[in-house]
């Protein structure tokens, strides 16, 4: 399974889920559930834009597990 990581780094950058929010924009029920990792698909530029939020590449963003 492919999870994003967008929790850990917001927690790495010192920040809250609220200013990701805020930040990308977007509707806060698919913000909800792509951070819980609960969709089953990312748009490319919310992909994009949390890279550069981030200041990462994708392979920063995801990671592989076994669940």
């Amino acid at each position: 399974m492919i999870k994003l990581r967008a929790k850990e780094l917001i927690e790495e950058k010192g920040k809250t889920k609220y200013w990701l929010y805020k930040q990308l924009g977007m509707s806060y029920q698919n913000f909800s559930k792509m951070i819980n990792n609960e969709t089953k698909s990312i748009r490319y530029d919310n992909i994009e834009a949390m890279c550069v939020i981030f200041d990462c590449t994708p392979n920063d963003l995801f990671e592989i597990t076994d669940e």
